[in-house]
């Protein structure tokens, strides 16, 4: 039949059957293999989105901001700053004290290392001079102040005698050494 030398259009194209036959195979098998979990996963999924479905969307969903009294707002705000202002002063004046208090103890350091140097050029010991003057107990101060201060270490006895000498063997005590046994071991 000819009308005019034109064809007449095929049903359906081959790619067009090729595709479809494709798809239906790589969806039918992947159904087949895996359609109970893709099941149980899709109703796992649905019971979450059903458990979460209110705090996801006060998640997403801005919260109202109140509006309150504007001066109550006014007095709460300088009511903060007051209090920031007030700690601040109070930092002030501690970081004052402590700043005093370095400056005295650099100048008792200054004063004992001339008076040290003094007695050396006089030709006496300069350690003297260090030990005569009596240690300073800390006074009770902040706790920034505490941490920075070493604490004094009491006296103690030494652990030995001074007459310990660990090369003679003498002054040992139930800690001595002492050779093993000779011969071959004892096993069986």
């Amino acid at each position: 039949m000819e009308l005019g030398d034109r064809e007449l259009p095929a049903a359906k194209p081959d790619i067009e059957v090729e595709w479809s036959a494709y798809l239906q195979e790589t969806v039918g098998t992947a159904l087949s293999s895996y359609g109970w979990f893709i099941l149980l996963g899709c109703v796992l999924l649905y019971m979450v989105k059903q458990r979460y479905s209110d705090n996801i969307s006060s998640l997403l969903t801005p919260a109202p901001r109140t509006t309150g009294d504007p001066d109550e707002v006014v007095r709460r705000q300088e009511a903060v700053a007051a209090a920031r202002l007030r700690m601040q002063e109070e930092l002030n004046t501690q970081a004052e004290r402590f700043k005093e208090k370095q400056r005295q103890l650099d100048e008792e350091k200054r004063r004992q290392k001339i008076e040290s140097w003094e007695s050396m050029k006089e030709g006496k010991s300069y350690k003297v001079a260090a030990r005569l003057s009596p240690p300073q107990e800390p006074a009770p101060s902040t706790s920034a102040s505490a941490a920075a201060a070493p604490k004094p270490k009491p006296d103690r006895k030494p652990l030995r005698g001074g007459g310990y000498n660990p090369l003679t063997g003498d002054g040992g005590g139930a800690c001595a050494w002492r050779p093993g046994r000779r011969g071959p071991s004892a096993g069986g």
